[in-house]
């Protein structure tokens, strides 16, 4: 099922991004919903949603949240921490709950994942049909240009009194992270995937799906994309109304 099936789910990956928190979360949350306004009541499917860090602040805003992700153990502690949402393990390439969403959010990078861009399309047309006409989608994406020209090869890290040594190459189009953890006696090794996808082929691949592109942003705040400085690729998209 791929790297993400077996690292995503861990305590070590929950420990390693700890540092993505619920400011982070509340700010990506605060910066949409000023975007887009939804009334109270309306249905957002959270994509890739974790352990539910951002539909929290969704299902505290009065947004009927479903959040879905691959990893089972993700789910089960997105269930838990987040009791007023729904949640389901689903392989966010096949399409859930066709015509049923106002506005679907896909955060932190978690896209690319596939060895495969044909899946990444996939991605996209699901989302496409998950939203009714007229709903509203944004993906959020490094700015991979930016990366690749600033990669930090190695990094070590200590977090929780757990080690983490990372390792990042560019393999043929592919951006990968070498995690070894060291906890205690115990030493694992992990990895993380990613397509190095350019901002103007992940709007290609959103037009190709069908959507209109109504923005693109560096992060969440209005700040206008720029391929040179901007850390984040943003893209705020919707599906027609006809």
């Amino acid at each position: 099922m791929g790297w993400f099936k077996h690292w995503f789910g861990t305590r070590y990956y929950a420990v390693l991004y700890g540092h993505r928190d619920e400011d982070d979360a509340r700010r990506w949350v605060d910066a949409i919903l000023d975007r887009w306004r939804p009334a109270s009541g309306v249905a957002l499917l959270d994509l890739a949603c974790g352990r539910g860090r951002h539909a929290a602040f969704f299902a505290e805003a009065g947004l009927r949240v479903t959040g879905i992700d691959i990893s089972a153990a993700s789910i089960e502690e997105a269930r838990r921490n987040v009791p007023n949402a729904e949640f389901a393990m689903h392989d966010m390439r096949e399409p859930f709950r066709a015509g049923t969403f106002d506005a679907v959010c896909c955060l932190f990078t978690s896209l690319g994942y596939f060895d495969d861009l044909e899946d990444d399309k996939a991605v996209l047309r699901a989302v496409y049909t998950a939203l009714k006409p007229g709903g509203r989608f944004v993906l959020d994406f490094m700015n991979t240009a930016k990366v690749i020209r600033e990669l930090v090869t190695e990094e070590h890290l200590t977090r929780d009194g757990i080690g983490f040594a990372l390792r990042r190459t560019l393999e043929e189009g592919v951006l990968v992270k070498h995690i070894t953890v060291q906890d205690g006696p115990e030493c694992h090794r992990y990895e993380e995937r990613v397509q190095a996808l350019t901002a103007e082929q992940l709007e290609y691949m959103a037009l190709e799906a069908g959507f209109e592109v109504e923005d693109r942003t560096d992060g969440p705040m209005p700040t206008p994309f720029d391929r040179e400085h901007s850390d984040r690729f943003v893209l705020w998209l919707r599906k027609p109304r006809t």
